[in-house]
């Protein structure tokens, strides 16, 4: 959990990606959130992006006596270790994506690892907001706690260019806005953390 290094609180955070494509402009802007937290712009976060796409389709037979499948182990004990967590997905449908809804019933089987978790969520082509607000909403059950200033929501098809053919982040107004994103994040995890 939260730790110092050289008289500063640093806290760990989760990335998830909610899209499975190679180019993803979702994974592209964890990619651009790493990066300032590893240089100067954002200070004091510990940032890892954690693959899902691997997870087997929840399916409650894969927990043989109270025991779950290697890899949801593994997950689940990355989002207990950890201090908050960033969502970066689309929406599917007016909705949250498949493989970001796995993740989040995995690790809610009991007990619950989401539990008291502090969250951000961004999302690039949306085609709606409702992807956000159903996952904001599954976070009230599961009592993930999300920041809800600064809203982040991109459409990468309108000007200016946005992300290169890789899907890394080039717009230096929409870093900006990342940027004040983990910021929030930040404040907001380590006032939760607060005795």
């Amino acid at each position: 959990m939260a730790n110092e290094v050289e008289g500063k609180r640093v806290i760990k955070v989760v990335a998830l990606c909610g899209s499975l494509q190679k180019a993803s402009y979702n994974r592209g802007i964890i990619r651009a959130a790493m990066k300032m937290c590893s240089e100067s712009m954002v200070e004091g976060i510990e940032m890892e992006d954690v693959n899902i796409s691997d997870l087997p389709m929840m399916n409650v037979d894969l927990e043989v006596d109270d025991t779950f499948p290697v890899l949801v182990e593994a997950f689940r004990q990355k989002i207990r270790e950890t201090d908050a967590v960033f969502f970066a997905t689309p929406d599917y449908n007016y909705s949250v994506t498949p493989t970001i809804k796995n993740a989040l019933d995995w690790a809610s089987r009991p007990p619950n690892a989401w539990a008291d978790k502090p969250a951000a969520i961004v999302s690039v082509q949306a085609s709606s907001k409702s992807g956000q607000y159903h996952l904001r909403q599954i976070g009230v059950f599961l009592d993930i706690h999300f920041i809800n200033k600064p809203e982040f929501f991109v459409s990468a098809a309108e000007p200016p260019q946005k992300f290169d053919e890789n899907g890394d982040l080039i717009d230096e107004q929409l870093r900006q806005r990342l940027q004040k994103v983990l910021l929030a994040l930040q404040a907001f995890t380590l006032r939760l953390a607060s005795p």
